[in-house]
């Protein structure tokens, strides 16, 4: 009777006792952020499939149609292989003494990854997944630079290196532990490691590839519109997941992101329609489509850091300054960067990145600073993101060209870039009419 009592003496008080400060709790699965993640995962596999592929395809020739939509496609493929053999080991893994450069091999295949495995609240296996969209539609972007010129098997090779060698160590810094995270750099979402890094790319990938036979005094209009809009409105919804998901749980911060980001895109779309109605007197459909992706590219480092007000301010800067940028690099410098990547989706990264250490301040209505950082400290550090990313991306990006060149080769001869890539590489058309 007496240990009876003892004994629930005892299970009382260690109701009331506190738990011992140095015990540390296991992570717990939330279904709640679970489940959205799973969704914006979803929305941002839709971005590349179908909506970067449309988007992209619409804009080049007939003849080149399914190229690109090839290009889409097996990008997704060839990148999930690599990111499950050592790509999500590389940007997310713990690397050891090499930790603020890149992840290791220590999550090589996915070791470890297993249904039970926590990151945060949700299971590794979502985070893994979701962070494996990323890295599928950030190569896909550069493809824009050298559409209708370059060969299948160029275009693969160097997309895969390009992920192992360029993508995953930016990604590691940034979102992974690695040096740039750990000094303060704001990137929600990705206008470091997705939108500056596919932009510059793109830029040196025009540069070494060389402009389309006839450029720029043939016009290159684009095949089919209709398909550029189809393609836009699905980048737009599947946006929403690359953003707000990228809070990685269901809570304000999410909801917050995902408002900036519908807010930054509908500003940018009509400053890039008003720029052009004033400029050449009549706004185009494949403007407001344009101005859209710039204001989400741009809008995209800053948008769980700044509140609505901040996301007007970037959407216009956004549709302004990457409309000037693509006329100036396309009418001026007579860069054939085809589909306008750099001037876009680089410009739009940058633009964006310094901004989100403006526009973060709690005068604005974003998150406010982090203590002890000045705004001049936060747009200091910005700065280092945006310098390191692209000399990272710029200097690696023309090796990995020049060696893909020297393995496969990159461009198609002058006779089949004027066939079409459709039937030279792929033995089919996109319309038989």
């Amino acid at each position: 009777m007496k240990i009876r009592t003892l004994s629930v003496l005892a299970a009382a008080l260690s109701l009331l006792v506190p738990p011992l400060a140095g015990a540390a709790e296991p992570p717990k699965l939330d279904p709640a952020n679970t489940a959205w993640m799973i969704t914006a995962t979803v929305l941002v596999l839709f971005m590349t499939l179908p909506g970067l592929a449309l988007f992209y395809a619409g804009l080049v020739r007939a003849k080149n149609v399914l190229s690109v939509l090839m290009q889409c496609f097996s990008i997704a493929c060839a990148v999930t292989l690599a990111w499950v053999a050592v790509g999500y080991s590389l940007a997310f893994g713990d690397g050891g003494g090499a930790n603020a450069i890149y992840g290791g091999f220590g999550k090589a295949f996915l070791a470890g990854v297993d249904a039970k495995a926590i990151s945060g609240s949700i299971p590794e296996t979502v985070f893994a997944m979701f962070q494996l969209t990323f890295a599928i539609i950030t190569p896909a972007l550069v493809i824009g630079a050298y559409a209708e010129r370059v060969r299948f098997g160029g275009m693969l090779l160097f997309s895969l290196l390009w992920l192992l060698v360029v993508y995953c160590p930016i990604a590691h810094w940034v979102w992974g532990g690695g040096w740039l995270q750990k000094m303060g750099v704001m990137d929600f979402a990705g206008g470091l490691v997705v939108h500056l890094n596919a932009g510059l790319a793109a830029l040196v990938c025009a540069l070494v590839l060389g402009r389309r036979r006839g450029f720029p005094d043939t016009a290159m209009p684009p095949h089919n519109m209709t398909m550029v809009v189809t393609g836009a409105c699905m980048l737009w919804v599947g946006w929403f997941g690359f953003n707000a998901g990228s809070a990685l749980a269901a809570d304000g911060v999410a909801g917050m992101a995902m408002l900036v980001t519908h807010i930054g895109a509908a500003t940018g779309s009509l400053a890039w329609l008003v720029c052009e109605w004033l400029r050449y007197g009549k706004p185009s459909v494949l403007g407001i489509a344009t101005g859209m992706v710039a204001g989400l590219g741009t809008i995209t480092p800053a948008s769980g850091f700044v509140g609505p007000m901040g996301a007007l301010a970037i959407g216009a800067a956004a549709g302004v300054v990457c409309f000037f940028a693509t006329n100036y690099i396309k009418r001026s410098l007579k860069i054939d960067d085809s589909l306008d990547v750099f001037p876009v989706h680089g410009v739009g990264g940058i633009l964006g990145t310094m901004l989100t250490g403006v526009f973060v301040s709690a005068a604005f209505g974003g998150a406010g600073y982090p203590e002890g950082t000045s705004a001049g400290g936060q747009v200091g550090a910005q700065l280092v993101g945006v310098l390191a990313t692209g000399a990272w991306c710029g200097i690696l990006t023309w090796v990995l060209l020049k060696v893909t060149d020297a393995v496969v080769g990159l461009r198609v001869s002058a006779d089949e870039e004027t066939e079409g890539l459709d039937t030279v590489l792929h033995n089919e058309k996109g319309y038989n009419l």
